[in-house]
């Protein structure tokens, strides 16, 4: 993973990736990467689910059931976790888009 001006470089499940992220948000991306390629190989580890955008799928929906789950236990801003997942759709969205195959 790599850091530039334009912005951070990330390997997702083998793909590389280049995503725009501000300095000071990098560490976070970074953290989320990790956790995503985790949950994204326990996905394939278990053999059930083929093909990458199947178990990108199906991370996605067991972290999101994650999220959810933390709601009823500890309550948060809602108004801030929509922000959050703004920004890293306008994220992932500029990296899909500098893709020319994604899976």
């Amino acid at each position: 993973m790599n850091a530039d001006p334009k912005g951070l470089q990330v390997n997702i499940m083998g793909r590389e990736f280049r995503v725009a992220c501000p300095e000071n948000e990098q560490k976070g991306l970074l953290d989320a990467v990790d956790y995503l390629n985790k949950k994204m190989a326990e996905i394939r580890d278990h053999g059930k689910v083929v093909g990458l955008e199947r178990i990108a799928i199906m991370a996605a929906l067991n972290i999101a059931h994650e999220l959810l789950a933390t709601k009823v236990g500890g309550g948060f801003d809602i108004a801030e976790l929509k922000r959050r997942m703004n920004q890293m759709e306008t994220v992932l969205d500029q990296a899909m888009s500098e893709q020319s195959k994604l899976f």
